[in-house]
């Protein structure tokens, strides 16, 4: 007797859901190793910016950021903050390049003049209209008086000899508290402010600054850096600021003719 025949085997119509499942799986392999080499770079991103905070010993890196960003050397920096402008908004490529021109000058500085720094005695900072050597007054003049001590003349050679190498000009700016001085010398804040500017022109001009290359603003008490209302504050507003200008900051400058006009007849 014939045995019967078995029937063919059903056909899966579902076997693409292996094929499915597959490619499944294999996509989330290369999200895995995807997600896995950019936490990997992260790490490597840590470890070179660790390498380059300690070559540059801190300060040194606080410094550069600040210098490209707007900041100031006295201040201390806070990573990518820094390397935003107000409103955190990114700094426009022309606006950083202007503000890197004195890089050399305040990398330079900051090393020479790092123990005044320290004491508090001078603030470098990078301004928009340029690189500010700020003095406090008590490390320049008795109060109430206009002539520079002997013992501060050495930071202020260090100053002029940055500025030398340097073809921007200069403004020397005097400021002083809200207190009201009237001396037989000096019968307000805006005489003892220009007074001194004009004090430290002359000194800048004997360390070899050309005197052409200077001008000099007094501003009394209308510009302060802090309140006046602390005797912690006047003492910060006691001062007088030697800004190297910047392109930016020579805009409000007077244009300089080469050769002067001859006289009206």
């Amino acid at each position: 007797m014939a045995r019967k025949r078995k029937p063919p085997p059903h056909e899966n119509h579902e076997r693409w859901l292996i094929s499915y499942a597959d490619f499944i799986t294999l996509l989330f392999a290369f999200f895995v190793v995807m997600f896995a080499s950019s936490q990997a770079d992260k790490g490597r991103a840590e470890v070179v910016s660790e390498s380059v905070r300690k070559a540059l010993e801190g300060e040194k890196l606080k410094t550069v950021l600040q210098i490209l960003w707007g900041g100031t050397v006295n201040d201390v920096g806070k990573g990518n903050a820094m390397m935003r402008g107000p409103g955190g908004a990114q700094k426009a490529p022309e606006e950083k390049k202007k503000l890197a021109e004195l890089l050399p000058s305040l990398k330079i500085l900051s090393e020479e003049l790092q123990k005044e720094i320290e004491s508090g005695r001078i603030h470098i900072s990078m301004e928009q209209r340029g690189l500010v050597v700020s003095f406090n007054q008590a490390a320049l003049f008795p109060s109430g008086e206009d002539t520079v001590s002997e013992d501060s003349q050495d930071g202020l050679r260090k100053v002029a000899a940055a500025i030398e190498k340097l073809p921007n000009p200069v403004r020397l700016e005097g400021h002083t508290d809200a207190v009201p001085i009237s001396t037989s010398r000096f019968h307000s804040n805006w005489e003892l402010s220009a007074a001194r500017s004009i004090a430290i022109m002359e000194l800048l001009t004997k360390f070899g600054v050309p005197r052409e290359r200077m001008s000099i603003a007094g501003y009394a008490d209308v510009a302060p850096v802090a309140s006046n209302a602390t005797e912690e504050g006047r003492a910060r507003n006691r001062r007088v600021d030697i800004v190297i200008l910047n392109e930016q900051g020579m805009v409000a400058e007077p244009a300089k003719a080469e050769s002067p006009p001859e006289p009206l007849k």
